[in-house]
């Protein structure tokens, strides 16, 4: 059972440095304009606007656009005329003073949930490591301030794409969740036949098998299109890369999140075009 149990997407989440390099909290101040009109969360992609940081909406990429991801802000509140520091800007405040925290480094490592659509989560797979991914562009949370931004679980045959915003660098084996097993029959192309499945199996669960000295064998695929428990069969994305042996036992683990990065490319500071 995963701990803790992931059900809803927050945005992206600094976690180290590609390298193993320990992300120590840094970040870079950018200007929000006064009365900016479009609510930012933190875990949101952003960018630069004539000198200006402005929410941007990334699903399958916009290349040499984003400075990074924004971690909150601080402005005199209009009313109070006091300092504020807050975890989201809310669209339209009359500050004209705003300083937004922006995890900015390009080669940032970020955590985050994995969904088939909207906020409903999916699942992640060792056989995405090293693919790029789309994401989801949804509203935050404006009671916790949080985004609600999730990276697009494929449902095809790997996503190769130069312009999607995201690549995948490993999954989150302490959210990973055992979804059972289940006796294989046969495949037909990338449709696997086999006992009843004892649970659901959302779209990108990780599939594998096992061998008869009990060794797990990675298949290199994962659930194509969803699966519902008891269904007698399931689609791959594609074929597995050890065919599976006769009457082989399935193992299906659904990875709630993944490590990613921003892609090459995608950052303004790895774009040779400069913001207008």
């Amino acid at each position: 059972m995963a701990y803790p149990t992931v059900d809803k997407p927050y945005g992206l989440k600094p976690i180290n440095l590609i390298g193993g390099q320990v992300f120590a909290g840094s970040t870079r101040m950018y200007n929000i304009t006064y009365a900016y009109a479009t609510d930012i969360f933190y875990g949101d992609f952003v960018a630069l606007v004539r000198g200006n940081l402005e929410r941007i909406s990334v699903s399958t990429g916009t290349v040499g656009t984003l400075v990074g991801v924004f971690l909150g802000c601080s402005y005199t509140n209009p009313t109070t005329k006091q300092k504020q520091f807050s975890q989201n800007w809310v669209a339209s405040t009359a500050a004209g003073d705003c300083v937004a925290y922006v995890c900015d480094d390009p080669d940032t490592v970020f955590q985050a949930a994995v969904c088939s659509s909207g906020t409903t989560i999916a699942s992640g797979a060792r056989a995405m490591i090293g693919q790029n991914l789309a994401c989801l562009n949804n509203t935050g949370n404006s009671n916790t301030g949080n985004s609600l931004n999730a990276l697009l679980a494929p449902d095809n045959t790997p996503a190769t794409t130069d312009a999607l915003p995201i690549r995948v660098l490993g999954v989150v084996p302490e959210t990973a969740v055992s979804l059972g097993t289940a006796t294989y029959t046969s495949i037909s192309t990338a449709t696997v036949t086999c006992s009843a499945l004892p649970f659901a199996l959302p779209v990108g669960t990780d599939v594998g098998s096992l061998a008869s000295n009990g060794q797990y064998i990675p298949s290199g695929s994962f659930v194509d299109t969803a699966a519902a428990a008891g269904a007698t069969s399931f689609v791959l994305n594609q074929a597995p890369l050890v065919a599976f042996a006769s009457s082989a036992t399935l193992v299906f683990t659904q990875y709630p999140e993944l490590l990613v990065k921003l892609n090459f490319g995608q950052h303004e500071y790895y774009a040779a075009t400069a913001t207008a």
